[in-house]
């Protein structure tokens, strides 16, 4: 019989059960998910969903698409888990796997975003992802990059939830594939879907109070406004709406995309943010390794300065030393 696997197609034994395509393909069956006609085929069925001619399957992976005593004692917490860094980094664009583990160890992040794509059937044996970052030491959150319509995004997390078992998403649903700004329409549409579907919804938006509080309402556990254009490193543009967006939730608020240097990430912990997400910072910089470090410090810097309530403005001087007594 023939079938459809990832867009090609191939010659299988009449019969022939998922689990027997998945040896066949040479692939690790807990390291995939599998999609038989638009329907997610559980890895617990594996041996006995029996394929038939015409079938369309998808084979999917994941890709690289602070201080612990601060960390202890002031957490980041996202759907009752909580977190010691707030730092959250993705794991694309590094030039191989060894980077992007080396580059993530030094960001301290504990939160990593991946992305969900087809496996490629002509090297099976090739390195994957988790085969470098362990989903037992970091907590692995799949994301909907590269998803324009709210069906697509759906679809997407579904095939995440089985390949990982993960429950906390981030979603976004981009509107322009020349400014990657979210389509809010189809972000609220897709986000009440996987909302009452169990997911726990960490979700990309636009810079708009009154969205980010629709999806805060709908039931997203984290709201994540761009700071600017996904990988423009442009830093926060619209402090006056990411502060307001910031009063106005319940839940942990995060910058999420525009980030490019320590400064950056500096200003938009100050704004008040309980994180920042960002990947091109880091993986474009002439030293991920190094800059990682630095964003680090930043992030750690910025939550201290919040903290602690920086000094008033003044318009004229103010002298640090008393007059009283002066010679």
């Amino acid at each position: 019989m023939n079938i459809t696997i990832n867009g090609d197609t191939m010659t299988l034994p009449d019969h022939a059960t998922v689990a027997a395509m998945i040896g066949l393909l040479g692939l690790d069956r807990s390291k995939v998910a599998v999609e038989r006609n638009l329907e997610i085929v559980p890895r617990s069925t594996f041996d006995a969903v029996i394929l038939a001619d015409g079938d369309r399957i998808e084979v999917v992976h994941f890709i690289g698409g602070g201080e612990a005593d601060m960390g202890a004692e002031d957490p980041l917490v996202i759907s009752g888990r909580s977190f010691t860094s707030r730092l959250l980094v993705g794991t694309g664009k590094y030039k191989d796997f060894e980077e992007t583990r080396d580059a993530i160890a030094a960001s301290g992040a504990e939160i990593v975003t991946v992305a969900v794509r087809r496996v490629n059937l002509a090297t099976p044996g090739a390195p994957m992802l988790v085969d470098y970052l362990d989903p037992k030491v970091y907590t692995f959150l799949p994301n909907t990059a590269g998803c324009y319509t709210a069906e697509d995004a759906i679809r997407t997390l579904r095939l995440a939830r089985e390949a990982g078992g993960w429950n906390l998403v981030k979603l976004e649903v981009l509107g322009n594939v020349k400014t990657l700004y979210p389509n809010m329409p189809e972000t609220l549409r897709a986000a009440e879907v996987l909302v009452k579907d169990g997911f726990e919804v960490m979700v990309y938006c636009a810079d708009d109070p009154i969205a980010a509080k629709r999806l805060e309402e709908i039931g997203c556990c984290a709201i994540m406004p761009l700071a600017a254009p996904i990988g423009s490193g442009l830093g926060v543009q619209n402090p006056v709406n990411i502060r307001l967006i910031i009063e106005e939730a319940k839940v942990p608020v995060l910058v999420d995309a525009g980030v490019g240097t320590a400064s950056d990430a500096a200003v938009a912990m100050e704004l008040g943010c309980d994180a920042v997400l960002m990947n091109t910072a880091i993986a474009g910089a002439k030293h991920p390794i190094l800059m990682a470090r630095a964003m680090k410090a930043a992030i750690e810097a910025g939550r201290l300065a919040y903290r602690a309530g920086r000094m008033p403005r003044k318009l004229y001087a103010d002298p640090s030393s008393p007059l009283a007594g002066l010679i």
